[in-house]
């Protein structure tokens, strides 16, 4: 059986989205952070972690981001988990003034708790924050998180469908210590810091249009160690094995100051 390491607590999205992915009998590891789910696999604990990367509707997980930037694991797939928020506690709508949840559950749902004029309170997870308020058994406070959650804790589920959009996806990606093989279809993730010279920047993009190769995203983040300084994480169409795709790496790697590739694995389109 494969075991996976996800954050937070049983009926967190991340859980549900590993079970999708693996589409098997897995047994999931619930921890607290993101550094210890991997941290988990390196140890050799899991085989596999499942870490959330970005949110069509609040984007991208910073500490998620970070985090690739430092760990030793591939990525070896990507899975896009729709997320269905509902509101969940005791009271009824009109009781509720305060609702707890993670920062990104939150963010999805800002126009319902505007509206309602409910206070926030940010959580370490989703999952969690029905925990929460279940300990705190009071009427006038609820939570942000699945239906599934509501069922594992038993508390009931006072609204659905509640995010500022419906077209809500995370999108994961799986890490092993294990790399996937060439499929045809598939895409490669890879950071790298430039030289801080006019056009560098311009240069790295000119290898992709050169080479005919799609980029799917592109984002720049602080490098944490020089103010002011940034790594560029780069997702792109096509396998870091492939003998095209290894020439054109080589070429960037020439322009940059330090590239990492975090791992190549069969691309996912939404339907």
């Amino acid at each position: 059986m494969k075991h996976i390491s996800f954050q937070g607590e049983r009926g967190a999205y991340s859980e549900a989205a590993a079970r999708v992915f693996f589409n098997t009998e897995i047994q999931t590891i619930p921890l607290p952070t993101f550094a210890e789910i991997l941290e988990n696999t390196i140890l050799d604990k899991t085989e596999y972690s499942i870490l959330p990367v970005e949110n069509s509707l609040e984007g991208s997980v910073g500490e998620s981001y970070d985090l690739l930037y430092s760990t030793s694991l591939n990525a070896i797939g990507e899975i896009y988990h729709k997320i269905e928020h509902c509101l969940i506690g005791n009271g009824t709508l009109k009781e509720i003034d305060t609702v707890y949840s993670h920062p990104q559950a939150l963010g999805q749902c800002r126009d319902f708790i505007e509206k309602h004029g409910m206070k926030t309170v940010p959580t370490y997870d989703t999952a969690g924050s029905v925990k929460i308020i279940k300990e705190l058994n009071k009427k006038n406070i609820a939570c942000i998180a699945s239906k599934d959650a509501s069922e594992i804790y038993s508390m009931p589920v006072i609204s659905e469908h509640i995010a500022n959009n419906s077209n809500n996806y995370t999108r994961f990606l799986i890490l092993s210590k294990n790399t996937k093989e060439e499929t045809g279809k598939d895409k490669t993730s890879v950071i790298f810091s430039i030289k801080h010279e006019p056009g560098s920047l311009h240069r790295i993009i000119e290898k992709f249009h050169n080479y005919n190769v799609n980029l799917t995203k592109i984002e720049s983040r602080p490098t944490k160690t020089n103010t002011w300084e940034y790594n560029f994480y780069v997702d792109f169409e096509g396998h870091a094995k492939n003998s095209r795709i290894v020439e054109m790496l080589e070429k960037i790697k020439s322009e940059t100051l330090f590239m990492k590739i975090l791992g190549s694995y069969p691309s996912v389109k939404l339907n």
